[in-house]
This record gives C-alpha cells, structure tokens and sequence, in this order.
C-alpha cells in the first residue's frame, strides 16, 4: 500500500506541473484582457501609460513561461499570490470557500452512494420487477439530465410550490450569523440535487455486479447452506458485487467537481464556483492555476481511493503488483 501511495505521489508531480502550465497557457491565448478585467469602468478613461503600469504591475506584461515559473517557486514557499478580481490573497479565497464545497461535495457523495447502493440491491434481488423497472428507467434518463436543469427544477418544486426548503445561500436572508440548523436546511436541496445527478451511476454498477454475485457458485453455495436470504444479499452477494463500484469512485470525481461547480451556482451555494468563474473570466492567472491545482489534485486522490478500497475489500488484488 505505502509503494503505491509513493508511486501515485511521485506520477502526482509532473501532473500537476503540466496542469498548471497548461492553465498559464489556456489563460494567455484567452480573448480576456486581464488589465480590462481588473480596471473595470475606470479603464475607459484611463491613459495608455497608466494602464500599461498596471499591466507591469500585475505581471502579465511578462513571458508566458516567466509567469509560470515565477507563480510555481512563490507557491512552493506558500505564496499562491494575490486575485486581481477578488482583491484578496489567492490562500484568503480558498480558505473562506473551499469548505463550503467541500461540505456540499461530501453530502453529496454520500448521498449518491448510500441511495445508488440500497437501490441497486433491491433491485437486483429482483430483476425484471417493478422496483427494478421504475429505478433503472429513472436512472438513464437522470444520467441524461444537466444538474443545473435538475437544481431548477428542485427550486420551482420544493421552494416555490411547496414552500418547504430555501431556494439558495447559506443561511436565511434576514439572519445576520450563520447558525448549524440553517446551514443544514440550505444544503438539504443542493445536495440532494448533485448526489441525485451522481447516482445513476452507483445504481447501474451495484445492480449488475450485485446480479451478477447472485449467480456465482459461492452465492449459491451459501443458499444451499440454509443461510437466509438476508445473509446471502448482504454478507456475500453485496461484498462481491460492489467491488466494480469502488472503481467507479475515482471517476466520478472529476463529474463531481464539475457538477458541484453548476449546483452552487444555482442555488448561490458560497463555495469555490462564483470565484472559478469570476477567475476564468477575468484572467486571473494566480487564482486560476490555484483552484485548477485543487481540482487535478482531488481526482488523483479519488483514483488512489478507489484503488485502495478496491485493495482493501479483495484482498486477491495486490497494492504494490
């Protein structure tokens, strides 16, 4: 297992390195003028001179590849730089916001795997039935469904019609401090949203693997043994039949991360989505290799879980193999 953390970590490196030049670069053949970006109005009336000072000033008057080398030996000390559209060091932004996403992604995760497992159990038990109908013809047209699309409809529904949960933000808009009870009510729809958008997929791979478990010899075997159907479902068919599904995991993540991004958009969710798409826009070079850095690095982390809990969970497989 620690040989293949290390060989991860090491493959890790040279990623995230052509990640982030390649954001550099992405960024420098952008149609978005930085300078424009960060003046706004006034750089309508301002000179030439002075905007050409602040183009030095804010650095992308310098080479391509300075302004990467130069982002890269300041972040390995620490320094991530500042936002030239937020205003704020680069580390602020992150700070204040990535919990929040990363509370949003979590539910999020979860939901989709303890709803895709329940329901792809029960429907395998028995295929061809109702519950296996209805769920599996639900499943392909959600794996069809843009979560922005799903997070409107969820709002028009359950906000507006039914007028039982917040249509968005984080707290309540007359409250002043951000207390645990609102925070759980807001996040009740964006998660339900982005795990429902993620659950097709743990269903359909549940399903099939734990189908396929119940028509293998030591399935069949534990039958003929006398153990009730429970024990066979859980304790045997299950084990062997979400083993496809820890796979499935680390490529979800990616799907995820994009997916969130949508979600706390629609639902004004304070997260890293508003600060990805203002750094996009603007061409703010710091905050964007800084987010895309966060966003290689939690895919590859999610490809090493999948890994070891698939390690985990047969121990046939070999972690340093």
């Amino acid at each position: 297992m620690a040989r293949m953390t290390g060989r991860r970590i090491l493959f890790a490196v040279p990623v995230l390195l052509v990640v982030t030049f390649g954001v550099f670069a992405v960024a420098a053949a952008s149609p978005f003028d930085p300078v424009k970006a960060y003046t706004g109005t006034a750089g309508l009336t301002a000179s030439q001179e002075n905007l050409d000072q602040i183009r030095a000033n804010l650095g992308v008057d310098q080479p391509l590849v300075t302004r990467w080398w130069n982002w890269l030996t300041a972040a390995l000390t620490g320094d991530l730089g500042d936002s030239t559209v937020l205003r704020q060091p680069v580390a602020d932004v992150v700070t204040e916001r990535i919990g929040w996403s990363a509370l949003l992604a979590a539910t999020a995760f979860l939901v989709a795997i303890v709803l895709g497992t329940a329901l792809g159990v029960l429907a395998a038990r028995r295929q061809g039935g109702w519950l296996d109908r209805c769920v599996s013809s639900a499943a392909y047209t959600l794996e069809a469904a843009p979560a922005f699309w799903l997070g409107l409809l969820a709002i028009w529904f359950f906000a507006l019609k039914l007028d039982v949960l917040p249509a968005g933000g984080l707290t309540d808009t007359e409250s002043e401090v951000v207390t645990f009870d609102q925070v759980a009510t807001h996040l009740v729809l964006p998660a339900l949203v982005l795990g429902v958008s993620q659950l097709p997929w743990f269903f359909l791979y549940v399903r099939q693997g734990v189908a396929d478990a119940l028509e293998e010899d030591p399935v069949r075997g534990a039958r003929a043994r006398g153990l009730n159907e429970r024990t066979v479902l859980i304790g045997h068919a299950l084990r062997s039949g979400m083993l496809p599904m820890l796979t499935l995991i680390g490529s979800r993540v990616p799907e995820l991360i994009t997916g969130a991004l949508l979600v706390e958009t629609v639902f004004s969710w304070p997260g890293i989505a508003a600060a990805t798409v203002q750094a996009a826009t603007s061409v703010d070079f710091a905050l964007l290799a800084a987010l895309t850095v966060l966003a290689t690095a939690a895919v590859l982390l999610g490809n090493l879980l999948s890994d070891l809990l698939y390690g985990l969970a047969d121990p046939r497989v070999g972690f340093d193999g």
